[in-house]
């Protein structure tokens, strides 16, 4: 089993472009940005499409969302009250 990493060091080690993977996959050019960059965490089919166009497994691929969430708007522990 191959260690699984983020997408975006998928992208560095096969050398594809963003735009070319923009281009393999059929999904929106801000989606896919948003995505490598870890501000969106794809959907299945959308996962699917981009390790179809890397070649690689879609376990392979760490989805996570690399941009922590505390810094979103909400009733939080910040408002001094539980969501």
């Amino acid at each position: 089993m191959t260690a699984v990493k983020p997408l975006a060091n998928h992208i560095e080690q096969t050398g594809i472009s963003v735009d070319q993977l923009i281009a393999a996959t059929g999904l929106d050019a801000k989606l896919v940005k948003a995505i490598v960059s870890g501000n969106y965490t794809p959907s299945p089919v959308q996962r699917q499409r981009l390790a179809a166009a890397l070649g690689v497994p879609v376990e392979d691929v760490s989805w996570d969302h690399a941009v922590p969430v505390e810094h979103l708007r909400g009733n939080g522990p910040q408002c001094g009250r539980s969501t």
